[in-house]
């Protein structure tokens, strides 16, 4: 059944069979017990990264390589708007012919858009030269492999395969410990980014052979174009997330000075495994948000509270946990960047609880694929970000940012939930199973 959403958004396009899965609650408790476990080797995996580079360098290389991990997270969200996000909300549940021709052409556009902004960030580091040049070269370098390991976790979960997707990051993690060993001998961040890329790209060529799909560059120009309506709002709407995050750090470290760019990012580190969770969403819950809306489709409204709800409880929780670890064991594990990342912890919490709830919001506005509604939500929550952190960041220096972004998360969160009830209002009754 087609549904006509709010604002002239063009309907998420449901298949005309279903592939034999799982039915129901047992269906949906499988799906999201794999994609809760991927998160998990996600979530690990970025925080030993993050954890073994902070310890390895020191806060000011630290900083440097958090700018770095920013931009990745930028250009993430480029070929997650462009490749993958309408491939989870038009082929999540699709017959199994036309889940393989969309896969090849997802993950082909996220090839191709890998190559183009690697050569691009190769040519900023030659211009900018030293430690922040070379880092920039080197991500460069495995930006291609980055994003196609991250496309092929969108396309299994969209397939309902999210073990594939789960041993897909445990062959990333797996590879990764050999590869910063060898960094750490090198002792250089740039050394640090190619070795995380490159045990990316080994996962990303196990992702072909779990697929048994081969990414289909030559069609990636044809995808972008069957999918320019949700396409080129994603990529705003992702674009503007991402870019706020840089424009904050880059803003902050401008304001304050790097070593506060490594601080924040040692807070986020502590909070890592809910983060994790956060950038990587789309990959489990709108794909079931979109299940959910195909099958009884009265219950996304509480499909969606539940899943924001049980985020910001868990995350502040973990906040809480967090309160009571000791000097000690804190700079045990993130050395000379706890004691800066240590009294950043309350607000972080609280940013990434108001995170949590606001997510589960927009799972329903991607599923119902009202891209309109959820791209005005996504600049206005950007907007109030970047305001909060800077102008918090002039205030009050570090932790005047870490509050004014929790406030921003907060605000943002009740605009993301407004809009979803104004959305489900302005459809026709939903009928029940």
């Amino acid at each position: 059944m087609s549904h006509v959403t709010a604002e002239g958004d063009k309907p998420a396009e449901p298949a005309a069979t279903q592939p034999a899965r799982p039915a129901g609650r047992r269906g949906m408790a499988g799906r999201l017990t794999w994609g809760l476990a991927d998160q998990a080797a996600s979530s690990l995996t970025n925080f030993a990264v993050g954890l073994y580079v902070a310890r390895s360098l020191g806060l000011a290389a630290f900083g440097v390589f958090s700018l770095a991990w920013l931009t990745y997270g930028v250009v993430l969200n480029v070929a997650r708007g462009l490749a993958t996000d309408p491939l989870v909300v038009r082929f999540s549940g699709a017959p199994e012919a036309e889940w393989r021709a969309a896969a090849g052409r997802s993950s082909g556009a996220a090839l191709g858009v890998g190559t183009v902004l690697g050569v691009v960030s190769v040519l900023v580091g030659l211009a900018l030269g030293g430690a922040v040049g070379s880092a920039f070269l080197c991500l460069g370098v495995v930006l291609p492999g980055l994003l196609l390991q991250d496309a092929w976790r969108f396309a299994f979960f969209a397939a309902g395969a999210g073990r594939k997707a789960f041993v897909n990051d445990l062959v990333w993690g797996v590879a990764l410990v050999p590869a910063l060993l060898i960094a750490a001998r090198v002792g250089s961040v740039g050394a640090f980014v190619l070795a995380w890329g490159a045990a990316a790209a080994l996962a990303a060529g196990y992702g072909c052979v779990q697929s048994g799909v081969r990414p289909r560059l030559t069609r990636a120009f044809g995808w972008l174009r069957e999918q320019r309506d949700l396409g080129l709002r994603y990529l705003v709407e992702n674009v503007s997330l991402s870019g706020a995050s840089q424009v904050r750090a880059y803003g902050l470290g401008a304001i304050v000075g790097v070593s506060a760019v490594g601080a924040v990012r040692g807070a986020e580190l502590l909070l890592g495994p809910f983060l994790a969770v956060l950038m990587g969403l789309s990959l489990v819950t709108v794909a079931e948000a979109a299940r959910v809306l195909r099958q009884t489709p009265h219950r996304l409204a509480r499909f969606c509270f539940l899943l924001g709800g049980g985020q910001a409880v868990a995350a502040l929780l973990w906040g809480a946990a967090l309160l009571l670890v000791p000097d000690r064991l804190g700079e045990l594990v993130l050395g000379g960047v706890w004691e800066a990342a240590s009294q950043l912890i309350v607000p972080a919490t609280l940013g990434v609880a108001g995170a949590g709830l606001g997510t589960g919001a927009a799972a329903g506005l991607r599923a119902l694929a009202a891209a309109r509604r959820s791209l005005r939500c996504q600049l206005f929550a950007s907007a109030c970000y970047v305001g909060g952190g800077l102008g918090g960041a002039a205030a009050g220096g570090t932790l005047g940012s870490a509050w004014g972004v929790a406030a921003a998360t907060a605000v943002s969160s009740v605009v993301w939930w407004l809009e979803l009830r104004s959305t489900l209002r302005k459809r026709p009754p939903l009928p029940h199973a």
